[in-house]
This record gives C-alpha cells, sequence and structure tokens, in this order.
C-alpha cells in the first residue's frame, strides 16, 4: 500500500469519527464547521474557511512591445527595408500600444455602439453613438499617418510594407478600428485611380491632422445578396438639375456607419425612371454622411446589426431616401471602378488576419512561462510546446505571404512592377486573402485552448478574439467567392496569371536549392509544383464544372505552395537562423498541393456533383 494511499484512508478514518462524535452529541455533521472539525490542539486557520480563499492566483499573460517580441518581423524589416528611421518608429508605436491602444480597444469592446432614433422633443435624429474610446482611436490613427503613410510614398516601393506593418502591429489591439481604416484606404485608392474627381476628398482620407481626417464607409451590400453587386443593387440615382444626384435604396449591410463620407453604387435612373441591369448599370457614387450642420444626409437607420463579432463597429441597416451625391466614376462602369478598392480591403482583411495570429501566439507563449500544470510550467510540457510549434509555422508563413502581397503592391502604386508582378498580385490577393481568413479562426481558437477555461471566460478580453477572427473568412468575400475569383483571375489572363505564379516559384526554389538543409522542403515543393501544373494541364479537357468544383482546392494548394517557397526563400537568406529553416521544413511536411490529393480521389468527376446534392440533402422534405 502507497503511503498516499494508507494516508487518504487515515483522513477518511478520521473523518468518520469526527462525525459520529458530533452526532452523539446530537449536532448535525453537514452544519460544522472546518474550524470545529479541526483537533483541539490545532488553532491554525483552515484555508477557504470564512473569509480565506487561498494564497494563490495564476498570473495573467501581459502584453509587452509587440514589435521587439516579432523576431520574423525584425528579420524581414532587416532585409528589405533597413532604415533606421523605420525600426524606430515601428518601436515607439508598438510601446504606444500597450501604454494606450490597447486599452482603447478594450473599451471599444465593452461600450459598443448605439442607436438613438429620436431626440428628447421627438424629432428623428438617427444617431450613432460610439464611446469616446473609438473616437480616441480615429485621432491616433491620423497622427500615425496609419492611412497617410500608404500615399506619401517616402519608402518607394516599400512604403505599403511600412504602413502595413504599422496597421499588423495597431489591429490585434485597435478594437476593430481597422476596419474604418480599411474602407478610408480603399476609398482613397479609387479617388487616385480615377484621376481624382474628388480631390478635397481625397486630402481628408490621407490627412494626418486629426482635425481634416475623415473616414469613409463603403456601402455595397443590399437585400438580395453580398458579393453579386451586379444583380443584388437596387438602389436607383436620380440625376438633379446641378448634376448632383439623389439616391434611393435599402443598405442591407453598412460597417463603420459613423464614417465621414461612403461610396456606393447605384443605378442611373433615364427620363421614364427605367434603369439598366447588370453590371453595366451600375455606377459609384460619393456623398458625405452627414450636411455641414451636422443633420443626416437623407439616410435613415433602421438598426445596427447584433452580431456574432466586430461588436466595436456600428454595422447597420440604413435606408437611402434621398441622399445627395456625386458620380465619381464613368456611368456604368462602378463595378470596375470598385476594383482596386478590393484589392485594398482584401490586403488589409490579411494583414489583420496574420495580425490575430501573431497576437495569439505571442500571448500563448508568454503565459506559458507563467502556467505551471502536473509540477511544471506549460514550456516544459513537451506536446504543449509542440502545438505552439505549429501556431508559429502557420503565422510565419501568413506573414510573409502578406508582406509579398504588400510588396507586389507598392511596386504597383510606385511604377516600377514588372508583368510578372502584376499578375502575381492579381491571382495572390484573393487566394492570400481566403486563406488566412481560415488560418486566423484555427489558429485564433487552438490558442485559446492553451489558457484552458480562462481562455472561454469573457473578462480576459480572450473569446472576442474568436469572435473576431470569425469574420475575417466572410469580409470582402467569402472563401467560395474568392476561389471563384482565383479562376477568373485566370481565365481573363489567359492562363498568365499561372505563368507567372509557376515561374516565381521556380526562380526562387533554384535560388534556394543550394542549402543542403532546406533540400527536403525545396523537394517537396518542387514535385508539388509539378503536380499542380499537370493537374492544370489536364483540368482544361475535362468536362465542363471540374474547375470550380476543384476551385477551394486550386486556391489552397496555390497559397501553401507559395508560403512554402516564400519561407524557404526566407530561410536561404545569409541572415537566416536555424528557427528560419526549421519553420520551412516543417511547414512543407504537410500536403502542399490537395488538389492534386484530392483529383486522385475522384473528388472532381462529374457524378461526384449528383452525390453530394443527394448526401446533403439526404432527408430533406419540402
Amino acid at each position: 500500500m502507497t503511503a498516499a494511499l494508507r494516508m487518504s484512508l487515515q483522513m477518511c478514518c478520521r473523518s468518520n469519527h469526527i462525525a459520529l462524535r458530533m452526532l452523539s452529541r446530537g449536532v448535525a455533521y453537514s452544519s460544522v464547521s472546518l474550524d470545529e472539525l479541526n483537533e483541539p490542539n490545532d488553532h491554525s486557520h483552515a484555508l477557504f474557511s470564512r473569509s480565506v480563499i487561498g494564497n494563490f492566483f495564476q498570473e495573467q499573460p501581459l502584453l509587452t512591445n509587440p514589435f521587439t517580441q516579432d523576431a520574423l518581423l525584425r528579420a524581414y524589416l532587416q532585409r528589405h527595408l533597413p532604415v533606421q528611421e523605420v525600426e524606430g518608429d515601428l518601436l515607439r508605436f508598438g510601446e504606444r500600444i500597450i501604454s494606450e491602444i490597447d486599452a482603447l480597444g478594450r473599451q471599444c469592446e465593452l461600450n459598443p455602439p448605439r442607436l438613438q432614433h429620436f431626440d428628447a422633443w421627438g424629432r428623428r435624429i438617427d444617431s450613432i453613438i460610439t464611446c469616446d474610446a473609438w473616437t480616441r482611436l480615429k485621432h491616433l490613427s491620423a497622427q500615425e499617418g496609419l492611412v497617410a503613410s500608404g500615399y506619401e510614398r517616402n519608402y518607394g516601393e516599400w512604403s505599403r510594407v511600412y504602413q502595413m506593418s504599422k496597421i499588423y502591429l495597431f489591429a490585434p489591439s485597435a478594437g476593430l478600428y481597422t476596419c474604418p481604416l480599411a474602407m478610408t484606404d480603399g476609398a482613397a485608392k479609387v479617388i487616385e485611380s480615377l484621376g481624382m474627381p474628388v480631390r478635397e476628398a481625397f486630402v481628408r482620407l490621407t490627412s494626418r491632422d486629426e482635425q481634416q481626417f475623415w473616414t469613409s464607409g463603403q456601402w455595397m451590400t443590399e437585400r438580395r445578396g453580398g458579393s453579386d453587386v451586379s444583380t443584388g443593387t437596387e438602389t436607383v440615382a436620380r440625376r438633379q438639375q446641378d448634376g448632383w444626384f439623389k439616391l434611393y435604396g435599402f443598405k442591407w449591410f453598412t460597417s463603420a456607419t459613423d464614417a465621414d463620407m461612403t461610396l456606393t453604387l447605384a443605378r442611373i435612373t433615364d427620363a421614364h425612371g427605367r434603369t439598366t441591369p447588370g453590371s453595366r448599370g451600375l455606377s459609384l457614387f460619393l456623398a458625405k454622411v452627414r450636411d455641414s450642420h451636422g443633420s443626416s444626409n437623407g439616410v435613415e437607420v433602421q438598426r445596427l446589426k447584433d452580431k456574432l463579432g466586430t461588436r466595436q463597429v456600428p454595422t447597420a441597416e440604413l435606408l437611402l431616401d434621398g441622399m445627395k451625391a456625386q458620380l465619381v466614376s464613368e456611368e456604368g462602369r462602378g463595378v470596375a471602378s470598385i476594383a482596386n478598392m478590393l484589392t485594398i480591403t482584401r490586403i488589409y482583411n490579411t494583414v489583420c488576419a496574420v495580425a490575430a495570429m501573431r497576437r495569439m501566439t505571442q500571448l500563448c507563449r508568454e503565459y506559458s512561462c507563467k502556467r505551471s500544470v502536473f509540477g511544471k510550467l506549460l514550456k516544459d510540457h513537451s506536446l504543449h510546446v509542440q502545438t505552439l510549434s505549429r501556431l508559429e509555422v502557420e503565422t510565419r508563413a501568413a506573414f510573409l505571404l502578406t508582406m509579398e502581397i504588400c510588396r507586389l503592391l507598392g511596386r504597383e502604386e510606385n511604377r516600377t512592377s514588372t508583368e510578372r508582378d502584376t499578375h502575381l498580385l492579381r491571382l495572390l490577393t484573393p487566394v492570400a486573402k481566403l486563406y488566412t481568413g481560415k488560418q486566423a479562426v484555427g489558429v485564433v481558437s487552438e490558442g485559446l485552448e492553451s489558457f484552458g477555461g480562462q481562455g472561454y471566460i469573457e473578462d480576459t478580453g480572450l473569446p472576442s478574439m474568436l469572435r473576431d477572427a470569425q469574420v475575417l473568412s466572410i469580409w470582402e468575400g467569402t472563401t467560395n467567392v474568392l476561389s471563384l475569383d482565383v479562376l477568373r483571375s485566370i481565365e481573363k489572363s489567359s492562363g498568365s496569371v499561372l505563368q507567372a505564379f509557376f515561374t516565381d516559384v521556380k526562380e526562387r526554389l533554384v535560388a534556394a536549392g543550394s542549402s543542403s538543409a532546406l533540400r527536403p522542403a525545396v523537394s517537396s515543393l518542387q514535385a508539388s509544383l509539378s503536380g499542380l501544373m499537370s493537374f492544370i494541364q489536364t483540368a482544361a479537357t475535362r468536362p465542363s464544372g471540374c474547375l470550380e468544383l476543384a476551385a477551394r482546392d486550386l486556391s489552397y494548394s496555390l497559397a501553401r505552395i507559395y508560403m512554402g517557397t516564400l519561407l524557404v526563400d526566407h530561410a536561404a537568406w545569409e541572415n537566416a537562423t536555424h528557427t528560419d529553416v526549421y519553420a520551412a521544413l516543417r511547414w512543407c511536411e504537410q500536403d502542399l498541393c490537395p488538389v492534386v490529393s484530392r483529383d486522385s480521389a475522384g473528388s472532381y468527376d462529374p457524378h461526384v456533383i449528383d452525390m453530394d446534392k443527394q448526401l446533403v440533402y439526404d432527408g430533406l422534405k419540402r
């Protein structure tokens, strides 16, 4: 019999003896305090009796400067943007995040926006009231040039990398203020690409002056659908004698409705009130949300959306009833005009996804140095460290893909991009957005487990990270919608985007091939690339619909291969560390080309469509 078991039996016998003794006195056992159960000569205060609740409290993970804690970000900038001014600014900004911004973001979560329909005298005012922290984040965004730095272009083709590095540090602490910033940046990009039809608006959207800085909304979604604006947009625009327009319609989802201005799509009516259907009938308009007196510009706020996450952002249903607006695109060119906006907002979505992953990994590893279970710290449990290492590999791969897209955008804006760069930007933007959106949900969800039950408790602030991450696969196009967009990019370019992809990957792998340590990763990537090329070559000869069935897996394959290539490329850098090499090797152990694996299993055969329907709708009675 073990000593522990003997002690347990002795304690049990002792407790029974005391209970019988108390019962013989006529005292109920259940009413006896712990103090009374002690031996007569034991005067110590029993743990958890009366006001004593114990002296152990688990230390919480503390946020430290996110720039100094991010080895990959610092190494990436050292390699590509070794400007002392940039490092100094990001170091300072990291300190501002922990000293000021993080608390503001938390206040926005705890004090969500509310809608006041009427004033005290019955006048309809439809005022969306946000907390002071939300306003402060707007001013701070202007001061830090979070939009402006992308257009000042002080670092040439690397200006977008610099800007998005700040957004990347800012996003996890910003209380979702990155949402209005994304739409503001997107609006500025549209105005610039259209030749500055409204220069005053552009100047305000890109201002560092907090009193002049405007944010913009993006009011595209209507009741009939989200991404399908061509058939889902019913809003009409009636031309006025002064050349302006009045808009009439219902916007089903409008985020950041407290913005200063908005861009929106509408159909211009002719003299008989008729409109042109489809995308050919859509034009792009700019409107201020309120007039110079602060009154609503023909907008009625029906209600605020009650959402799973992103509760900090005022998302509303709006009735446009004579909203005064200015035409900024050519008539019938609205959809084409917002293409640049979608590029920007999808990149923001990607940056925010990677930022959420990075923040979670930072908190998890910090907590692992404080939390002790089964006699040792979490950091000393090899299985726990293995789990965190897998999250780290996911985060590193996503980061490098994101920064590459920011680099390509910067090259395009500075007119230094090659034809290959342009094709890669077109292909990789939707690929990165759809893949990192899924990654963020997985990494943040897994990360919550590292905190046990505390990861499920609201006042830790951790659950909001998972709720907010879930929207990243929905905003700016769902995974399937973006997968089909990847197919469109291939079709419209006659395959040129894929040719650019294959060429770029091959050249990077050849350059890294001299490293013996990276050889397993390079070989895996080369084999996956070869399989992908074979699939693409045969896909054109298959029955109609095959590629659509494969669209999601094709996008995943493009993402994994390119991420692996970038990890290898970074690990082959002369100043790379052994952890850079290890991350590349670990990434390339997975199935890098699921479209080939699933094709081998017959997932895209014509009969699968009918079988999928039978499986999904089995038992459904109509």
